[in-house]
């Protein structure tokens, strides 16, 4: 027979768990300042140079997290969430020239070519005709089914960057849309 009984049981191993909470509180608190000391008298140029970036030498811009979420969404065909991101991140950081073509390409697959021409405009002023944004440009004016437009776009970022496989690729896509849907010169039915 228990001389406690069960209360008294009871009571007692609460009491082990409410000391054995305590020690381990004590423990943990012991070595979070024993870090914290280190942290203080740790030497500021080990020897070897720093391999820790200080928080000042890294660039951080406002729209970073937004571009890279905008960028997941985008890759997963999510063209409304990529969308809603990269509108941040151009709000965030204005001057971000990746944020502004993944709006655009966002736009464009949402068929919002209005928008998309507005976004590339801006991207251009930042950042020049560059083989990305013609390439892309080239892509929105096929989704709209302008292909003489297209092909303007798409041969001028060939001529910039002949060994690109992904403007070879569109020039082909392009070449086969065409193909698809040329007509007789007799367009009666």
């Amino acid at each position: 027979m228990n001389p406690l009984g069960r209360a008294g049981t009871r009571i007692m191993r609460r009491i082990i768990l409410v000391l054995s909470c305590c020690l381990l509180g004590t423990g943990l608190a012991a070595c979070d300042q024993t870090l914290r000391e280190a942290a203080i008298v740790a030497p500021v140029d080990p020897p070897g140079g720093d391999p820790v970036q200080e928080p000042t030498d890294v660039k951080y811009y406002p729209s970073d997290e937004p571009v890279r979420l905008g960028l997941e969404h985008f890759n997963r065909g999510s063209y409304g969430i990529s969308q809603r991101y990269f509108k941040d991140a151009v709000e965030k950081s204005p001057k971000d020239l990746t944020a502004w073509i993944g709006l655009a390409a966002s736009y464009d697959r949402l068929r919002r070519f209005d928008l998309a021409d507005q976004a590339y405009a801006q991207a251009i002023r930042l950042g020049g005709e560059t083989v990305q944004i013609l390439n892309d440009q080239g892509y929105s004016y096929m989704l709209r089914g302008n292909l003489s437009a297209a092909r303007r776009k798409f041969e001028k970022a060939y001529s910039l960057d002949p060994g690109n496989p992904v403007i070879a690729n569109n020039l082909e896509l392009l070449n086969g849309s065409r193909r698809f849907i040329e007509r007789p010169p007799n367009n009666q039915p």
